[in-house]
């Protein structure tokens, strides 16, 4: 299993907790991965595979640490925070706003309102 590197061992014992309640064994390492590997792209944007992976974009990933946030205790939640902060400002600064408002999805995260080259 995946160490959740940046963090407490306070928080790393509360997202074990949330995701034996909530989620599944490791999504939040799993998802800080997932995020680390698509920041891991070469290139100041990054790229949207050519074919659409559900569940596995850089987005849903995103979705598994905001769900996990919302489960956290306070502190936990802080501490997470710091580093999904970092996580926003990078994502935010290699991806580009949708051009196309209209066709974002409603649901979800400000991160969905994003676009990445193709």
């Amino acid at each position: 299993m995946r160490r959740i590197r940046g963090v407490s061992a306070r928080t790393r014992a509360a997202v074990r907790r949330v995701e034996g309640e909530r989620m599944w064994t490791g999504a939040v390492a799993d998802a800080l991965a997932r995020i680390e590997d698509a920041f891991a792209q070469p290139g100041r944007y990054l790229n949207a595979p050519p074919v659409w992976q559900p569940g596995l974009e850089v987005e849903y990933a995103r979705d598994d640490l905001e769900e996990a946030m919302l489960h956290l205790p306070r502190g936990a939640r802080r501490d997470l925070g710091r580093l999904i902060a970092r996580i926003d400002e990078e994502f935010e600064r290699r991806t580009l706003p949708n051009p196309a408002p209209g066709t974002a999805s409603t649901v979800g995260g400000w991160w969905w309102s994003r676009t990445r080259e193709h």
